[in-house]
């Protein structure tokens, strides 16, 4: 469940809500009655009545708030179309951000929202609503306890006359809601994406639209969403091989969850059903929204990942965009049908990533969000790669090295043993490159010898060789070969003294401070002599 107060309460943050429409109105409510609702950022002349009733600033545009310290985070409920945008200038600005779905239109302005906040230590919540009702985290405890059997078919109905809209069809309104409940009860992304829609208002705009869901696990679903329909109607149904789940949102609190324990028996091969009366689930009455304010403000306190953060997001965004792309052309969409899975191995690809054929990867490696590894690469052992990493093809990476986010490793470079490359630093492998002009032919190539550190932001100019263990400070540029333990700072880079296997400066006596490993100047840079009371060759070189 949702905490329902911040780690320290007697410090409360001050939020900045950005757009007081239909829902923001809602938001601004809750967000006041925790105390920590600051500003309401809306040019709109309802937006200074609704500032006055709450006794916070109204402001015009966000730029004002972003250049506050006082304020440390915004909640945005503007149009869909400017969520992008406005997430990632709060960002940029160091704050945290709540952002109502969808995140953004796009996967790729998603998938760049969710490596900034990483970068920035920022929190960006997503606001799923229905993640946050009492009566959903109750049932999917149900089915994670098993107390319907395997999950087999889920499906929902989100119905009503209105809200229309002009800019958005009823998918991208209404169906967010029920496909974060089912990929969050599936715990996998659908194999296969299909859906219809009708347009009835404006051809441009689909008033009512039916989404089909295949998954690996043989799960199958659907979701018809309408603002075409003479009752409103909210409802998710749950079946499993040993009963069924029924979420009615439209239902008084004590009807809301109800469980039928449903079977199915065999009669002389003749399947009957084996009906129950259902059992309403007890539940808490909690508002939604004050739960998942208080989830956001929790996570705030304590740094830790929100439930629907942007990786849970841009699952949905993904999804969305499969159905709207399957409207359009009438076709199947197939996840994944460009990425290949290797075999199973004592490795670790998270869903979201991409591994091309031909890939070798060595045990204990783990390969995070949204990353993609290229064919004919090679991966060694115990390596990790956070989001948004590319390798390849025919990269050649060995054991324990360590990838931060938004590094790219280009064909040309190699890597050696327990490298570690820091967030958005940089190799190139062409050194004259034109847009205009296809140089493939003409790659450089680059070593990075064992046990190197390269900062963040730096940039590797191909051609050159990075010395064993030498450190590269953050946004420096390499233009040459780069000696053994030499600590390299600058643009472009110079060396300003020697670090020792364990990244500690050297003195003049050239002795590391941490361990008491001796070193040696020598035409390669320094060469390790042994530590006190340590044999030569039981230290690595």
């Amino acid at each position: 469940m949702a905490s329902s107060s911040v780690a320290n309460p007697n410090i409360a943050p001050k939020i900045a809500l950005a757009g007081c429409g239909y829902w923001g109105k809602n938001l601004a409510r809750v967000l006041a009655e925790k105390n920590v609702l600051g500003a309401i950022v809306d040019p709109a002349p309802e937006a200074k009545a609704l500032a006055r009733k709450y006794g916070v600033l109204q402001m015009d545009d966000m730029e004002a708030v972003l250049a506050r310290a006082d304020f440390t985070a915004c909640v945005i409920a503007t149009p869909a179309e400017t969520h992008y945008e406005l997430a990632r200038d709060v960002l940029w600005a160091g704050k945290d951000v709540f952002v109502e779905k969808p995140v953004a239109l796009e996967t790729a302005d998603a998938e760049e929202l969710a490596a900034l906040a990483l970068a920035r230590g920022r929190v960006l919540m997503v606001g799923h609503l229905l993640q946050y009702h009492p009566a959903f985290l109750r049932l999917k405890q149900m089915v994670d306890n098993g107390d319907i059997g395997q999950l087999r078919y889920v499906y929902s109905n989100r119905l009503n006359m209105g809200k229309l809209r002009r800019e958005e069809n009823v998918l991208w309104s209404f169906a967010p809601h029920d496909l974060s409940m089912i990929l969050a009860l599936a715990g996998e992304m659908p194999e296969r994406v299909w859906a219809t829609g009708q347009a009835f208002l404006n051809k441009r705009i689909a008033d009512t639209t039916m989404t089909h869901l295949e998954f690996r696990s043989g799960l199958n679903s659907h979701i018809y969403v309408s603002w075409l329909h003479p009752i409103k109607e909210q409802r998710l149904v749950v079946i499993g091989d040993r009963g069924m789940l029924l979420f009615d949102d439209a239902q008084p609190w004590q009807g809301k969850l109800m469980h039928y324990k449903h079977a199915v028996e065999w009669k002389d091969g003749i399947p009957v059903a084996a009906k129950a009366d259902g059992v309403p689930v007890p539940l808490e009455e909690t508002e939604p929204l004050g739960a998942e304010i208080d989830h956001f403000l929790h996570s705030m306190a304590t740094r830790a990942a929100p439930r629907t953060d942007a990786n849970e997001a841009i699952r949905v965004l993904r999804v969305l965009n499969a159905a709207q792309s399957s409207m359009e052309s009438g076709d199947v969409v197939n996840f994944g049908a460009k990425t290949h899975r290797p075999p199973a191995g004592n490795y670790f690809v998270h869903e979201t990533a991409a591994v091309d054929a031909n890939v070798t990867i060595g045990a204990g490696t783990k390969i995070w969000h949204f990353s993609h590894i290229l064919g004919n690469s090679r991966i060694g052992e115990n390596c990790v790669f956070g989001q948004n990493c590319s390798v390849g093809p025919d990269v050649v990476i060995g054991n324990g090295c360590k990838f931060q986010n938004n590094v790219s490793v280009f064909k040309g470079v190699t890597l050696e043993d327990d490298v570690f490359c820091g967030p958005s630093m940089v190799f190139t492998n062409v050194l004259t490159p034109r847009a205009h002009i296809e140089r493939k032919d003409e790659f450089s190539r680059t070593l990075v010898r064992r046990g190197a550190s390269i900062g963040a932001n730096a940039t590797i100019i191909c051609g050159n060789e990075i010395g064993a263990y030498a450190m590269i400070g953050a946004g420096a540029v390499v233009t040459g070969d780069v000696p053994a333990h030499a600590l390299m700072i600058g643009a472009p880079a110079r060396r300003v003294g020697w670090v020792s296997h364990s990244g500690e400066r050297l003195d003049a006596d050239l002795v590391c401070p941490r361990t008491g490993e001796r070193y040696v100047e020598s035409p390669g840079g320094l060469q390790l002599l042994a530590a006190p009371g340590v044999p030569r060759n039981a230290v690595p070189q």
